[in-house]
């Protein structure tokens, strides 16, 4: 009679323990970008979400394209990038479920403090970059697909200026993400598109400087969409909904709003 005792505790003890294990290992995984990363926004803010609702968020930080891609793929439940054609696209074509602003920051140009080009001062990024183009002064591009590369290439764009043909020569592309990207400028004396969040948060600097901001041009939106189940089984769509309610919620918003360095706030929520 002890032994069954002893066996039906035991048992017990290790359904009460397993449910315990599985409760603990409740996550998602978020495809998103490496200025939410770099930037310690997500350092900031999921630890309030993870305590709240016990969901552990796990994060993937590559360029806006390659997460778009991972997500397509089904290799996470939750988007969070920043370039909202390409998210309306996803959508569109019936990869995620509904897209969401979240915040919004802008792009700045950086540059040498030798200022080659002479653009420093200017609100007119086309114009700089233009300038840039014609003096065949030193860029550094991500080159990665990214939120930020889809940016500046829109300016090259509007500029009429082809980089393709200039790759290799005062055109460089890293290939990486924004940190190496700027580590490279740094070290050549080179112009360079970055998001503002990363660029306070960025610590060699060398002898870069802001060369151009305030362009509306410059505008830095982030969405947020929940993967589509319906395409991708595997998604936790309740725990990854759940998240995107906080994030747009008032508990989210408000913990982008208090992320500061330095006295700046890196990132302005926006969700409606």
């Amino acid at each position: 009679m002890f032994e069954t005792w002893i066996k039906a505790c035991a048992v017990a003890l290790a359904i009460v323990g397993a449910g315990t294990a599985l409760a603990a290992e409740e996550f998602i995984v978020v495809q998103s970008t490496t200025s939410t990363q770099n930037s310690g926004l997500l350092d900031h803010i999921l630890p309030a979400f993870e305590a709240e609702s016990g969901i552990e968020v796990r994060v993937v930080a590559v360029g806006t394209g390659q997460a778009i891609k991972n997500a397509t793929n089904g290799d996470g439940d939750v988007l969070l990038v920043h370039a909202k054609a390409a998210e309306e696209k996803f959508v569109a074509e019936g990869w995620g479920v509904q897209r969401f602003d979240v915040m919004y920051n802008d792009f700045v140009l950086v540059g040498p403090a030798a200022d080659q080009a002479g653009i420093k001062g200017g609100a007119d990024v086309v114009a700089a970059m233009t300038v840039i183009a014609k003096a065949q002064a030193p860029f550094a591009s991500r080159g990665d697909d990214s939120g930020t590369h889809k940016a500046e290439l829109r300016h090259w764009t509007s500029a009429g200026v082809d980089v393709a043909a200039a790759s290799g020569g005062w055109y460089r592309e890293t290939g990486s993400g924004m940190g190496a990207t700027l580590n490279l400028a740094a070290g050549m004396g080179a112009y360079a598109l970055t998001d503002r969040a990363t660029w306070i948060a960025f610590a060699n600097k060398g002898d870069l400087e802001i060369m151009v901001e305030g362009d509306t041009r410059l505008f830095n939106q982030y969405g947020v969409i929940l993967v589509n189940p319906e395409k991708h089984p595997g998604v936790k769509a309740i725990a990854g909904q759940r998240f995107i309610d906080w994030l747009i919620g008032p508990e989210g918003q408000a913990a982008i709003a208090s992320y500061t360095l330095d006295g700046q706030q890196l990132f302005f929520p926006n969700a409606r």
